[in-house]
C-alpha cells in the first residue's frame, strides 16, 4: 500500500514555517507498514491543488493532505476539493455545533468566519478535530482514499491518530512494522557499512530492513521488521553483534544522548568533570550544562584560547608551548593533566585544534584536533582531522570529546580497529 503526503502552504516554499507534519505524518505510516510514495510540498493556488491531487492518486493508494483549512471564505483546499470531486459545500450541522460549543466553552464570540468552517463538501466524510475548529475531510473513490486535515500540527496530530488511522486500520490489512534504531558517534557512515557488510547481508537476508541515518559527528541505524514485534529478539541480537565490533562508537538507544548518558555515569560513580577548551571555546562545557541537574557533576571550564591563557590558567609550559605548539599532543595532555587539579575535578578534557584556517596557518592543518582526558589514573589523547567547515570541526570535537570521556569511563580501548 502506497501513500502521498501533501503539504500545501506558501509559507513551507519559501522557509517561513518548517514542514514538521511531513516527516511525523512518514513516521506514522511507516510504524503501519504504509509505503511512503512521495511528499509534495506546493503553493496556495487553486489549480496547482487540483493537478497535485490527480497526480497523486494515479500513484498512491492514500493522499493525505495537511493545509489551507483556515476559518475564511477563500479557503483555498475546500473549494478546490469541490471541484476536483466535482460537488459543492453544504452547512453540516454537527460540525457547526461542535465549533459552536467550541467558541462558547472558551467564552468567545463567534464570528461568520468561524461558522464558515462547517461549510463542508457533500462527498466528505467529515472527521471530527478536537483540538480546533477546521475539521478533517475523507474522501473515498475508485478505491482511493484522500484525507484532507489543518497544517496546525497538533490539530493534525489528533485528527490522524483519533480519526484517520482508525478508519485505515478497519479498511485495510495494516502490518505493523516494528524497527530499532542505535546511536554511533565518531564514525562515518561508508566506514561502518564497510566494515559491517557481512552483518548487512545476514540482516537483509533475514528479510528485514537496515537503514544508515548520517548526520555530523554520527549515525543512526535502523533495523526494521513487517513481522512486527516478533523479530525484536533477532533485531537486539544484530546490535549486540554490532556493539561487539565497535565498542568506541556505539552509544546505544537513539534517544541516548551523550550528556545524559555521560551524567548518569559521573552520577553512579560520584565523579565530577570539567573542561580546558581551546579550539572549541566552551562549546564542550555548553553540552553538559544543557541537561538539567548537571550542576551534579560539572564544575566548570577553563577557556583558554590563547597561548597566554594556556599558561596562565592551565599552567601550560611554556617551553612545551614552544617547542611542540599549541596544537599538539604534549599541550593537549598537559592542559588536562593541570586543568584537572585547578578544576578540582575526577575528570578533565582538554581540546586544542584549528577549528577554521586564517591566512597564518596553512590550509591542511585546518580540522586538526587534539583532545585529551585526564584523570587520578593517567591521561590519553588523540588526535582527530575533521574537514575545513568550522562550525562542523567544533560540533565534531564536542561529540568525539565527550566519546572519549565515555569510553575513559567505561575502560574501553578507543584506538581499537
Amino acid at each position: 500500500m502506497k501513500a502521498t503526503i501533501i503539504s500545501i502552504g506558501d509559507e513551507l516554499l519559501i522557509g517561513q514555517t518548517i514542514n514538521t507534519n511531513a516527516s511525523w505524518l512518514g513516521s506514522q505510516l511507516a510504524q503501519q507498514g504504509i509505503t511512503i510514495y512521495q511528499v509534495i510540498t506546493i503553493s496556495d493556488e487553486h489549480q496547482e491543488i487540483i493537478n497535485q491531487f490527480d497526480k497523486a492518486l494515479e500513484g498512491a493508494d492514500i493522499v493525505l493532505v495537511t493545509g489551507g483549512l483556515g476559518p475564511t471564505k477563500d479557503d483555498i483546499t475546500k473549494h478546490a476539493l469541490c471541484e476536483f470531486y466535482q460537488t459543492e459545500l453544504e452547512m453540516h450541522q454537527p460540525t457547526l455545533d461542535r465549533v459552536t460549543a467550541f467558541f462558547e466553552k472558551r467564552n468567545r464570540k463567534m464570528l461568520e468566519v468561524n461558522t464558515w468552517q462547517a461549510m463542508l463538501p457533500k462527498k466528505c466524510t467529515p472527521l471530527a478535530n478536537l483540538q480546533g475548529t477546521a475539521p478533517g475531510m475523507w474522501f473515498e473513490e475508485k478505491g482511493k482514499i484522500l484525507v484532507s486535515m489543518p497544517g496546525v500540527p497538533y490539530e493534525m496530530k489528533g485528527i490522524f491518530s483519533e480519526e484517520v488511522l482508525p478508519r485505515l486500520a478497519e479498511k485495510f490489512p495494516l502490518k505493523k512494522l516494528f524497527y530499532k534504531t542505535v546511536l554511533t558517534v565518531g564514525i562515518g557512515e561508508s566506514y561502518l557499512a564497510d566494515r559491517m557488510q557481512k552483518w548487512e547481508s545476514e540482516i537483509r537476508n533475514e528479510g528485514l530492513g537496515l537503514a544508515y541515518l548520517p548526520s555530523p559527528g554520527m549515525v543512526k541505524l535502523r533495523i526494521s521488521s513487517q513481522n512486527g514485534k516478533v523479530d525484536e529478539a533477532k533485531i537486539d541480537g544484530y546490535f549486540a553483534q554490532l556493539k561487539a565490533v565497535f565498542p568506541q562508537f556505539y552509544l546505544g538507544s537513539d534517544q541516548q544522548n551523550l550528556s545524559n548518558l555521560l551524567g548518569k555515569m559521573l552520577r553512579t560513580s560520584s565523579a565530577t568533570v570539567g573542561t580546558i577548551e581551546s579550539c572549541t571555546g566552551g562549546a564542550v562545557a555548553n553540552y553538559f550544562v544543557q541537561t538539567p541537574g548537571s550542576s551534579d557533576y560539572f564544575q566548570g571550564a577553563l577557556i583558554t584560547y590563547s597561548h597566554q591563557q594556556k599558561v596562565n590558567l592551565a599552567h601550560v609550559n611554556e617551553a612545551v608551548l614552544s617547542k611542540y605548539g599549541a596544537v599538539s599532543q604534549e599541550v593537549a595532555e598537559e592542559m588536562a593533566v593541570n586543568g584537572r587539579q585547578v578544576l578540582g575535578v575526577d575528570y578533565a578534557i582538554s581540546t586544542t585544534g584549528i577549528a577554521g584556517s586564517n591566512s597564518s596557518e596553512q590550509e591542511e592543518d585546518t580540522g586538526v584536533i587534539w583532545v585529551a582526558i585526564a584523570d587520578k589514573e593517567g591521561v590519553a589523547s588523540h588526535r582527530f582531522h575533521f574537514g575545513d567547515n568550522r562550525e562542523r570541526n567544533i560540533h565534531m570535537t564536542t561529540l568525539n570529546a565527550l566519546n572519549l570521556l565515555r569510553c575513559r569511563m567505561l575502560r574501553i580501548n578507543f584506538e581499537k580497529k
